[in-house]
């Protein structure tokens, strides 16, 4: 059940500029985390959203790569740290993964890195609904 589908990809300009006026963000660098729960339809409790900035690499493929990595370790890991507990809790968000580092990490890096970021928005839906 690896996968990422158009479904949780975040694409609405509404929900976005919602997302960026009114959410909760933290940062693990190198994220910038913005997420907030929002009342979704279809059968994903998450619909996520992934930047590199262009400011920081001017080069479209160093952006393509930050962000297929990004991808990746989010579909691989999303499963067993995010899922379970907004399914248990029946809550769903929208969340942003912004890259704010300054050089391209390596995938090992990136997904050590998002797996935390996992842990950490699990805390925080766990404890909302306790």
């Amino acid at each position: 059940m690896h996968t990422f589908k158009k479904e949780e990809r975040l694409c609405n300009k509404r929900l976005l500029k919602k997302l960026f006026t009114s959410g909760s963000s933290f940062l693990v660098y190198p994220f910038r985390v913005v997420h907030m729960p929002e009342t979704l339809p279809g059968q994903y409790p998450v619909q996520v959203v992934v930047a590199v900035p262009k400011r920081k690499f001017k080069k479209a493929v160093d952006r393509n790569l930050l962000k297929r990595r990004i991808r990746e370790a989010y579909r691989l890991h999303k499963d067993t740290h995010l899922y379970p507990v907004l399914l248990k809790n029946d809550t769903r968000i929208i969340l942003s993964l912004s890259y704010i580092g300054n050089e391209i990490a390596d995938y090992k890096v990136i997904e050590k890195k998002l797996i935390t970021v996992l842990k950490h928005l699990h805390k925080a839906y766990d404890k909302e609904d306790n």
